[in-house]
This record gives C-alpha cells, structure tokens and sequence, in this order.
C-alpha cells in the first residue's frame, strides 16, 4: 500500500507537522506520527530510521525547528527517499537557520526540502512518490489536483 512515517524533532513542532498527517489522511495515505530527536535522543533516532524500511515505511517525512538536524541524519541513515520540513520554532533564526541546515546536504545524502513550515507539501511530495506504484493513490492525487483547479475557477467567476 505504502505509508509515510512523519517525525518530528518535539511536540512544538506538531502544529505544522500535523499538516502533512492531514493531507495524508485526505488523500488516503497510511502514515505514522512520532517525536524523534536528533539530539535528545539519538539512538532512537538512528533505531527508526534503520529499521523504517522493515517497519513498512516508503517515505520519511522529517520535520525540526532551530539547528534541524533530524531530516539530514535520519537520510544519512537509510536509504528511503526523506522530505525535510524546515520549521520555524522558538529558538530559530526567522527559520533561516531550519532552512539552510535542512538545504545544504553534502552530495550522497540527498534530502527532498519544502518552504518553511511546508509540511502540507512535503504530504502531497509523498503520496506523490507512493503513487507511483499505487493507482489508487495516484488516482486520489488526480482528483486532489481537480479540486484545486475547480476551486480557482471558482474563484474566478466572483471577481
């Protein structure tokens, strides 16, 4: 079938990861939600991340605030695609910090990066990539995108 698991560097970060559960949800998108800290737990960091593939994880979608470095060793950890999501928290620098730690991946160890707190996006990126050995979920992202041209033509028309 194919499930995403979203992880997220603290419970602050929920409010903008929970976008990416919701729209997974919406396209019928199987998925798991936990914390993992890339510094206040480690071990547990590189435990589900060496063993997502096994667990039936297709996607990891990683999302942290500050210095962010969850989504770049959990990449660094496995070989299944990541998606970062740079979230601008508390202790971040306008996010500009998430941003750039998240970005700027040395070559071998790619990591798929959305705008600021774009976890939303970084939901349809991978139900996108599950797609593509998933018909029904390719055929939900197909009516997903009709929606969304349906509800600008709409607009239109109250101009």
């Amino acid at each position: 079938m194919g499930k995403v698991g979203i992880i997220m560097g603290s419970k602050s970060d929920l409010p903008v990861m929970q976008e990416a559960a919701d729209i997974l949800t919406e396209l019928k998108v199987e998925y798991e939600l936990t914390i993992v800290s890339a510094h206040r737990t480690p071990i547990r960091m590189v435990e589900y991340a060496q063993n997502a593939k096994q667990n039936g994880i297709d996607v990891i979608i990683a999302g942290a605030g500050g210095a962010a470095h969850l989504p770049g060793m959990t990449a660094s950890l496995t070989t299944l695609p990541v998606i970062g999501v740079p979230v601008k928290s508390s202790n971040s620098i306008d996010g500009w910090d998430s941003v750039l730690s998240i970005l700027q991946m040395p070559g071998g160890v790619p990591v798929a990066t959305v705008a600021l707190n774009g976890a939303k996006n970084a939901g349809i990126l991978a139900a996108q990539i599950i797609a593509l050995n998933n018909n029904t979920i390719a055929e939900n992202l197909v009516n997903y995108k009709e929606q969304l041209k349906t509800k600008v033509l709409d607009s239109i028309k109250t101009l």
